[in-house]
């Protein structure tokens, strides 16, 4: 059976999101990642937080190797991980603009940085003194202080090389385009091909099941496509010409214009969406037909009851 877990990109209050993680919890969800967005609330002192008030959630962040230098991440997820009693997870993901643009930092070589990145959490969690060079980063005799760990790496990809990475090297694919999925997972397969075991498939979605909630997605639907890479839009059938369309839509009114030339069709490619009965189908077509080991819930800030009755929702549409 299919796993839930929750992302959550932390625009709310630490109490808040340290309470949505425990009615998770509570509710049977098994992982939480919370996004490092880098201006929101500090991702390692809000899980640190939780994993004493926690008991068995898998809590970890979803961060890059932009903004915190792998060393230091490896230290921190360590630290999380002796917190928790060994429930510490880490989702890795290349850089986005919602963090890397407010700081200046250009996203350059990003495959370089995400497979160092993944190297030196792995060598430093040896407990082992670590001496090591690559292309970006190095290590001069470094060590943690709180010897071996085993932590998961799950890696969020879009690219087929990011996709391919995550196959050869990762313990969790991360994927989000429905559309995309199957030939996402194709990819993840090429990497991890002749290996004795092949990474989770974990597909992270904000289900549309009501009016306001489609609302909402037609908007976020406006800002997600303008930074899509071509693969995927090929697969939700977008051209350049209407991404061109939206942007400059957005440009002359921002969202409110911008949904304008967004339809039902385009937001159901992109994520589940329509009537309870019509997500419920889906999910289950989706879970089913791709051997899913992971459903991860999007939460963004709706608020703690909006999003308590979400996850209480969720549950039944996945698993009931």
């Amino acid at each position: 059976m299919v796993q839930l877990g929750l992302q959550i990109i932390p625009q709310m209050s630490p109490d808040e999101a340290i309470e949505t993680i425990r009615a998770a919890e509570s509710l049977g969800y098994q992982y939480c990642l919370l996004a490092d967005e880098g201006f929101m609330p500090d991702v390692y002192a809000t899980l640190g937080a939780a994993a004493k008030q926690t008991d068995s959630i898998m809590l970890g962040p979803i961060t890059n190797g932009y903004t915190r230098h792998p060393a230091v991440t490896a230290s921190a997820v360590a630290t999380l991980n002796e917190l928790s009693g060994g429930r510490a997870l880490i989702s890795l993901v290349a850089g986005g603009s919602m963090v890397l643009n407010p700081m200046g930092i250009s996203r350059d070589n990003p495959l370089t940085v995400v497979r160092e990145t993944m190297t030196i959490l792995r060598k430093l969690w040896s407990g082992e003194e670590i001496s090591w060079q690559g292309k970006k980063f190095q290590l001069n005799h470094a060590q943690i202080w709180m010897g071996k760990q085993e932590i998961p790496i799950w890696l969020a990809g879009r690219g087929p090389k990011m996709l391919r990475l995550a196959g050869e090297t990762a313990d969790g694919a991360y994927m989000m385009v429905k559309a995309d999925l199957s030939s996402a997972i194709k990819i993840v397969e090429q990497g991890s091909a002749g290996k004795d075991s092949r990474p989770l498939r974990i597909y992270v979605d904000r289900i549309a099941y009501t009016p306001d909630l489609l609302d909402e997605a037609a908007e976020l639907y406006s800002y997600v496509v303008m930074d899509t890479p071509t693969r995927q839009l090929r697969e939700l059938g977008i051209t350049e010409e209407m991404v061109d369309d939206i942007r400059q839509a957005m440009a002359a009114g921002g969202p409110a214009e911008a949904v304008k030339l967004v339809t039902l069709d385009m937001i159901q490619n992109y994520q589940i969406a329509g009537t309870w009965e019509e997500c419920t189908h889906a999910i289950h077509d989706l879970i089913a037909d791709n051997d899913l080991d992971v459903f991860l819930l999007s939460v963004v800030s709706k608020g703690l009851e909006a999003n308590i009755r979400m996850m209480k929702d969720i549950r039944k549409i996945v698993l009931e």
